[in-house]
This record gives C-alpha cells, structure tokens and sequence, in this order.
C-alpha cells in the first residue's frame, strides 16, 4: 500500500513561498550589468568589435589612435611590409591597452608581413586598410571576400575600375565600408552642405576647389632597401623599380611619403586632397551617385590648374585656387560659401550660424566618423561615406587626372562610367596589375 505525502500546514506553505520569493529577489538584485562591473566605459570582451590595421605607415599614428580611444572596439592584428613600423605600431598598441586594463603589460596585437594571413583570422570582424593606393583595391576586396568589413582611406580607388570593382564586392559580400573622407563627420563641412541644399545661396552655378597638382611620373632614382622592408611586396601592383625613401621614408624620417605624388601609387595632391574637398563639392551637389558629364582642361602648356568641370544640370566646377588654401567655394545668385579645415565663411550676413530647420532638407549626420562605421557594423546599415560614395568622389580624381593627362575635353557618361567616343580615354579607367598582384 503506498504511504500518502504528508500535508503540509498553511504556516510552512508561507514560509516555503516567501524564501522562495525572497531568493528569487536576491538573485535578481545580483544580476548586474557587465559595464557596470568593469566600471565606466567597460565594455566586454564578447560585445567588442574587432579589428586588423593594414599597413602601419604615417597615417596609422593618428588614425590608429582614433580607434584605440573607442571601447567598443579592439585592435588585435596589424599588418605591414615594413617589419620596423609594424613592431612602432604593435608597441603603441599593447602600451595603450596595457595601460587601459591597469596591466604592467599586453601584447594582444599580433604582427603580420602579408594581408592574407591577417584577413584568414576567423576572429576577426573588420579591418582599415591604410595603405598606399595602389594597394586599397586588391586588399579590400579579398577582405571583403573573406567576410570583413572595411574602413579605407581615400582617395578610395586608383582607378575608376577599381572603385567600381570594390562597390560590387561590398554589395555581393554584404559588407559594411566607409571610405576615410572624414570631412563629412565635421560640423562645418554638414552646415556648408546643408544651406547649399536648401537653397540659401539662390539658384547654385558654380563651384571652385582648391587642391594641389595631378599626379606625374615616377622618376626617382633608385636607392639600397633598408632593412626590414620586403620591398618587392610594398611595390605589389605597381611596376617594377628599386626602392625610394621618397616614395617610403624609413624609419628615421617620420614625414609623409610622398607616393602619392606619383601616378604609379597615387593620384597626386589633386587626388590626395581632393578626395576630401571634391567630396564636399559632391555632397552639396547632390551628386554621390553621379558625377560631372564633361572634364575641359587648360590650354596652357603645364598647367595644374584650371580644369572645368560641367554637371549635367549646367554648374561648373572648377580646380583653382581662389586664394583660400585647401578649400571649396560654392556660389549661387544670392552670394557665396567657402568652408575648409580653418573656416566657414559666407559674404551673405549671419547666413553660417543659421539653424537648419527640421522641416528642411537635411543631410546624413555623423559627428564621429570611426564610431559611424562601428555603429553602422552593429546595425548592418551604410555608413556616412559608404563604399558608393567614396568611388564617386574618388572618381573624379582620378578622371581629373585624365583629362590633365590627354590636355583634351573630355564627355563622361556618369552612368555607364565611360568616356563618349574617345578609346584612348577609357584606356585609362583600368590599369595593368604587375603579376601576381593584382585584383
């Protein structure tokens, strides 16, 4: 016969109900955010972003350090031909998180001479390519190809072929990119664009840029290799030739490598700055998906200035300098904007500080461009410079070029991204890889 199971009495079926309730309480007062566990600004290992640096150059001091300030991410690889600037580059990053977790030390960033082996990393979310920009297409592209997400500098693409070709792997990899124009993230730059938009200057007819020369041959005497460079891999795309400490300083000098000047690495100074200040000009225009329909460059024997540029809408945009510095001037019926780095300047009284609207016409805002493209990876969105408006503005760099280059007018179809009856002109849009580099 099976014994009955006692009845508990009303008293012990209370208390039986208020421990369990009491320990069920306690329990809920002990779960405590991870943040607030780590203290201010912590951020859990499982919740960060991380990252590889390709290539460890002058420009990843500053631009590494703007993404070492960020707790949501962290850097865990970095990569570079240059065996002495990627170890300055290691060292300042395991300094700064040694420094950050209270450790006496950290060496968490691992090192790596070649691409391929960083992006294999399976724990890797994203990498900044910071290299030369013969290099950005071929490295972003495989990145995005296996699985990254990208940060690049600007000018983004080399060539037009290659911006386009590095759009079609961001949208067939489903990947987030930002292109380095940071201009779009800062307050003066988003105010310029934004009263140009809304009409503030009248009926819009022209815009002038000021940036530096086109890009010329490579003509530089060959000099010894320093050692620890992997010369032959730092070259990659590009012809063959010896090494220049023009073209990569070594460790000694710590200004900018002047590869940018040359047309077999980069677009030259209208390139380098003007996929800052070009992109502004764009922004305002309305013209990340499109670009001028005609490039009439200077009569002048040696002229680095004076190409007019002609939107279909009629505006001309013109390289020149206006007496500004690095600047953009947009000028309407009603008067002028001129914005750079230093100022925001309008001949139209009290025009500058007038507050848009939220009924107006409004622009993407973004007041950190690094945790923009960190935000954007969380939420799977486009970022402020996404990968289509870089190659637009880096474009018409690299068309500029072509049309100083020939000393020819030029007709482009933004569209079908193609010069109008001119073969040698499309010759140009492409380039030829030195083997086996190369997209």
């Amino acid at each position: 016969m099976m014994n009955k199971k006692p009845q508990s009495s009303p008293a012990a079926t209370s208390r039986r109900r208020f421990l369990r309730h009491s320990t069920l309480g306690a329990m809920a007062l002990t779960i405590i955010p991870r943040h607030v566990l780590g203290g201010r600004g912590y951020v859990a290992p499982s919740d960060k972003i991380t990252l590889g640096f390709i290539g460890t150059g002058k420009q990843s001091g500053g631009l590494g350090r703007r993404f070492l300030e960020i707790p949501e991410c962290q850097m865990v690889a970095a990569c570079d031909v240059f065996e002495g600037k990627l170890q300055r580059f290691q060292k300042q990053v395991n300094a700064h998180y040694a420094e950050a977790n209270g450790a006496g030390s950290y060496d968490g960033c691992q090192g790596y001479k070649e691409y391929e082996a960083l992006i294999a990393r399976d724990d890797l979310d994203a990498v900044i390519v910071c290299l030369p920009d013969h290099w950005h297409a071929p490295v972003a592209i495989a990145a995005m190809a296996a699985g990254k997400d990208v940060y690049c500098e600007k000018p983004m693409a080399h060539t037009v072929a290659e911006g386009r070709a590095m759009v079609n792997a961001t949208r067939k990899y489903d990947r987030v990119f930002q292109t380095g124009s940071m201009q779009r993230s800062w307050d003066d730059f988003r105010q310029a664009v934004e009263l140009v938009r809304n009409g503030y200057l009248g009926e819009l007819t022209s815009v002038k840029v000021n940036v530096g020369d086109p890009a010329v041959t490579d003509d530089l005497p060959d000099e010894s290799t320093p050692a620890g460079l992997d010369w032959d891999r730092w070259l990659g795309p590009a012809p063959q030739r010896g090494y220049s400490a023009v073209l990569a300083p070594p460790l000694s000098d710590d200004g900018w490598p002047m590869w940018r000047r040359y047309a077999e690495y980069g677009g030259g100074i209208l390139s380098d700055w003007g996929a800052h200040m070009f992109d502004i000009a764009q922004w305002g225009l309305g013209m990340d998906e499109s670009g001028p329909v005609e490039f009439i460059p200077p009569t002048e024997a040696g002229a680095t200035r004076g190409l007019r540029m002609v939107y279909a809408n009629g505006v001309e945009m013109t390289h020149e300098d206006f007496g500004r510095g690095w600047a953009v001037q947009f000028n309407g019926t009603e008067g002028k904007i001129e914005v750079s780095r230093s100022f925001l300047e309008s001949d139209i009284p009290g025009l500058v500080e007038r507050t848009i609207g939220d009924s107006e016409i409004r622009v993407y805002k973004s007041t950190d461009h690094y945790r923009d493209w960190l935000d954007a990876i969380r939420n799977r969105t486009r970022p402020i410079c996404d990968v289509e408006v870089g190659h637009r503005s880096a474009s018409v760099c690299n068309l500029a070029n072509i049309a100083y280059q020939l000393k020819r007018p030029l007709r482009w179809n933004p569209k079908k991204e193609k010069f109008k009856g001119d073969k040698e002109a499309n010759g140009l849009l492409v380039k030829t890889y030195r083997q086996p580099y190369g997209l």
